[in-house]
């Protein structure tokens, strides 16, 4: 039987289907994050639950990032099943999403989201991985796929933002439901990848990847300098409003992050560069970012360094996943998401918590240490980009 790798690349009509279920599903995917990330806590607020249990319960997605979340990819690939998970992970997420919007207790609204969390933060590194098998299947590119991810988290959290002033808060969750259950449904639109037959040497080939320097390479440098975000994800909003900033224009500063990426990643097929130069460049811009985000720079200075978010964020990311394309055999691809999720789950959570201790004394200094993971992550990457364009492991035979 043939593996998935060796099955003949498609009709345009199969690889259109494919792209348009794909980017449909990251539309909600991250249209789910866009609703959720800025008022998930202010309806935990608006049901009387404390700032304590606040901190505990958003907690949770960062905890199941590196705990839950490379077992649930693991399993899926070893069921050879990447698409059918994803359904069964989307129900799931809307159901828990519904369930949590019925309870006011603190407990049980933990213990509702905390099973939520644990389907819904796999959802992510299975999608990219399923985008990353039909890439190489259809011949398609990552970056206008993507796009319509980013494209739908500005949509979410601007709608969510407008529908505040609309509905009383404690009603916020349904909305946010509301978004899990369109992504439920359009889960059902995605098209079958994952071959029948047993993976070849799947489990050797996971294994492997954890013994790979390259792999390993290639997620410590990516989570370095996505990390180095932590700070301004934690940070931004705070600092600005001190310095006077309207929320117009606190929301057209994170708007402006947002567009610039989308840029990236509708141009990225023209990209001639090699995958590790580009997140050697994100890293680079990262840390000239956060350098002068450092010293308290004027809107019209912010507004053109918020433009920068196109290449600390999505130029990264697109060389990251160019880097796993690559790198990551087709039968372990979802497992090499889930590691690369679960690292970049650890140096995030480690970043936000030393950077709300540095922020505390030092403020807008914070950044000085977000500017040296960054930089430490483009130094990884570097010194690695001979090893990786060296020894690629070959996709296609499955490594």
């Amino acid at each position: 039987m043939q593996t998935e790798s060796q099955i003949p690349i498609a009709s345009a009509a199969t690889s259109g289907r494919f792209a348009t279920g794909l980017a449909l599903f990251y539309g909600t995917l991250f249209g789910l994050a866009g609703t959720h990330l800025p008022f998930f806590p202010v309806w935990l607020k608006a049901v009387g639950i404390d700032a304590s249990w606040i901190g505990v319960i958003t907690a949770i997605p960062s905890v199941t990032r590196f705990t839950i979340l490379p077992f649930v990819t693991g399993l899926a690939e070893r069921r050879q099943s990447l698409r059918g998970a994803m359904i069964v992970t989307a129900f799931v997420t809307a159901l828990g999403f519904l369930v949590v919007g019925t309870q006011h207790q603190p407990l049980l609204v933990f213990l509702a989201y905390a099973v939520t969390a644990c389907v819904w933060t796999p959802m992510l590194p299975m999608t990219d991985a399923y985008a990353l098998k039909g890439v190489m299947r259809y011949g398609l590119n990552y970056g206008p796929l993507r796009l319509w991810g980013s494209a739908a988290f500005v949509v979410g959290a601007l709608t969510c933002g407008l529908l505040v002033d609309v509905i009383a808060a404690q009603h916020l969750i349904w909305v946010i439901a509301s978004v899990a259950v369109l992504g439920a449904i359009v889960s059902l639109g995605l098209q079958r990848l994952d071959h029948q037959g047993p993976a070849p040497a799947a489990s050797h080939g996971a294994s492997a990847l954890m013994r790979d320097p390259g792999f390993l390479a290639i997620i410590v440098a990516a989570a370095l300098i996505q990390g180095s975000h932590a700070a301004y994800y934690t940070f931004a909003s705070i600092t600005w409003q001190v310095a006077g900033l309207d929320g117009l224009t606190i929301a057209g500063l994170w708007v402006l992050g947002v567009l610039a990426e989308i840029v990236v990643f509708a141009l990225s097929p023209r990209f001639t560069l090699s995958p590790a130069v580009l997140v050697v460049i994100g890293g680079l811009s990262a840390v000239a970012r956060w350098l002068i985000t450092a010293q308290e720079p004027s809107v019209a200075v912010l507004s053109v360094v918020q433009l920068a978010h196109g290449l600390t964020y999505g130029l990264t990311q697109v060389g990251t996943m160019g880097l796993l394309v690559r790198h990551v055999p087709v039968h372990v691809m979802a497992r090499g998401q889930g590691y690369f999720a679960a690292c970049s789950g650890v140096v995030s959570s480690s970043a936000s918590i030393l950077s709300g201790a540095i922020y505390a004394r030092h403020g807008q200094g914070v950044y000085y240490v977000m500017a040296a993971m960054a930089l430490s992550g483009a130094i990884v990457m570097w010194l690695a980009r001979r090893r990786l364009a060296d020894h690629p492991q070959s996709a296609a035979s499955g490594g």
